[in-house]
């Protein structure tokens, strides 16, 4: 399916949306992947969102969006976090891709998250590289409570909400300013396992 050009950012949220309540409806899907569209998406591509998201194996938004080859432009890592590659790529899909839209997915049961509560606990200690991931987690998990009962999934929203702000506040002029000049909407996202549902917060 080839996008409309100069999409809306909001055109491009509905697409998202629609496409997830495909997905819940359990109606098959299959999109182009012929040597054709190939071949087209090899000249450039035009994806209409990027997407941050965690690496988990149960989390992958072109399943979860009904969406085919090209149309997505995924970061993933563990625990969604806006580490500088992250940044960096989402950067370059909105001044090199000209991307409307860029989501930040969270969702229940996050491992990444849980070991950053374990961390906040003081249970349990990992390597040098997994603790810089955590590390990032930490602010999140600290804001939900660490003591709280249901402390993974309240931590994995206020994840998903620090790293929208910081993207909607704090990040460079290449991402600002096509948000003050409505070409780029940032949102967030949370995606329920059990039920398949993404929810957008906010909206």
């Amino acid at each position: 399916m080839d996008n409309p050009p100069q999409i809306k950012p909001h055109e491009a949220l509905e697409l998202l949306k629609e496409g997830n309540r495909r997905f819940l409806s359990d109606a098959p899907y299959n999109p182009p992947m012929d040597r054709l569209h190939r071949l087209h998406l090899a000249a450039a591509q035009r994806p209409f969102a990027a997407y941050l998201s965690c690496s988990d194996s149960r989390v992958p938004p072109e399943l979860l969006f009904e969406r085919g080859l090209g149309e997505l432009f995924i970061v993933r890592n563990a625990g969604n976090t806006l580490c500088a590659t992250a940044l960096g790529s989402l950067e370059f899909a909105v001044t090199q891709l000209q991307v409307p839209l860029i989501v930040v997915m969270g969702h229940e049961a996050c491992g990444a998250i849980r070991a950053a509560v374990s961390v906040a606990r003081g249970e349990t200690a990992y390597s040098s590289n997994v603790s810089k991931v955590l590390q990032s987690l930490l602010p999140a998990v600290l804001e939900a409570d660490p003591w709280a009962e249901d402390l993974c999934n309240a931590a994995a929203l206020c994840n998903v909400r620090k790293v929208v702000k910081e993207l909607q506040k704090e990040a460079s002029p290449a991402l600002l300013d096509p948000q003050a000049e409505g070409r780029l909407l940032v949102v967030g996202a949370y995606y329920h396992l059990d039920s398949g549902r993404v929810e957008f917060l906010g909206q």
